[in-house]
């Protein structure tokens, strides 16, 4: 596929609608203009949302032992606070500028960082559903393997898959000088086609399918096996287990359908025509948005689903009033489930 059509469908630069116009407010777009605020929308959020749960998880009693799921939560917060610092303000140029204006370093980090965020977040979902898998199907066993160790070794393991898996996009996203416009671009250009869709097709099966996949059949055999458990005994333990496989699984349902957008432009552009049109331009848009907002949406998932993460929420402002009036109280750990 040509470097152009790229440019409309992927998360390179564009100045808004292929087709149709539109009236212009603030020297850009409306639809550019809405996407934008959007953008802040999702920053916002975001940020104070996954600040707030580093704060709650990374605070703890002194001796109070990690649960792996919380290690695992911190390490989807930490990559999506990230991802919000790093990514979220430089894509957002893409809707405000003609061109790229940020220089080669910003062209390659923030589109290799944006996949390597995507991948640590699926890796580790699929790290959660395989903790909560061994937690309660073969619960006698957890306690030898679901130790604080291993969860960190485990998040080492998924930042390292991540950025060797996300390499290629730094390597072929580079600046492209249009004379004819006398502006610069942020594009993905690969030797051979060839390359880029087998990457894409890969990308979208060792960073999407399989891990959905695998996700979905630990939740099976763990929803399964709660059934059964609780049909038999009224145990307020498995009860906890429960309410806490089902927060997990809505996280990891967000995130399938946050995605999937962005997987279906990547293929429609590699392997068919993806037209150019008013509609097209709309569905990229979303697609940005959805991507973007998943970053954002899992602390509000954790306050909704979570009664623990509601008293730890209310807990940080209030350590914060003790703070500024010079006491100290340190935070619980809002331990779902061991």
């Amino acid at each position: 596929m040509e470097p152009e059509a790229l440019n409309q469908t992927g998360w390179g630069n564009a100045s808004g609608p292929a087709a149709g116009g539109s009236a212009a407010l603030l020297g850009i777009g409306v639809e550019n203009l809405v996407t934008l605020l959007v953008f802040g929308l999702i920053f916002a959020l975001g940020v104070l949302g996954n600040a707030l749960v580093i704060t709650v998880l990374a605070r703890s009693r002194a001796g109070q032992p990690r649960s792996t799921t919380n290690i695992f939560i911190l390490n989807l917060s930490i990559a999506d606070l990230a991802y919000l610092l790093f990514c979220v303000p430089f894509q957002a140029t893409v809707y405000a500028l003609p061109g790229w204006a940020l220089g080669a370093f910003a062209c390659k980090f923030t589109h290799y960082f944006f996949t390597v965020s995507m991948l640590v977040s699926i890796f580790t979902l699929s790290a959660m559903a395989v903790d909560r898998y061994v937690a309660i199907v073969h619960s006698r066993r957890s306690s030898a393997l679901r130790v604080a160790r291993h969860a960190l070794l485990g998040v080492g393991l998924i930042w390292a898959l991540a950025l060797a898996l996300a390499s290629p996009v730094a390597t072929h996203q580079r600046l492209v000088y249009r004379a004819s416009g006398n502006l610069t671009f942020c594009w993905e250009q690969w030797p051979d086609p060839r390359h880029k869709k087998l990457y894409v097709v890969c990308t979208f099966v060792f960073g999407y399918l399989l891990p959905l996949l695998l996700i979905s059949f630990c939740y099976a055999k763990v929803l399964n096996h709660l059934h059964k458990k609780l049909r038999n005994t009224s145990k307020k333990s498995e009860a906890s287990k429960k309410k806490t496989a089902q927060t997990v699984l809505v996280v990891v349902v967000v995130f399938g359908i946050s995605w999937l957008p962005h997987h279906i432009i990547h293929l429609w552009a590699e392997f068919g025509v993806f037209p150019l049109t008013q509609a097209s331009f709309l569905f990229r848009v979303t697609a940005h948005c959805l991507a973007y907002s998943n970053s954002s949406v899992n602390p509000i998932i954790y306050a909704f689903l979570s009664e623990n993460f509601r008293k730890a929420y209310k807990q940080v402002f209030k350590c914060q009033i003790e703070w500024m009036k010079g006491e100290e109280n340190p935070l619980p750990e809002p331990i779902f489930c061991q």
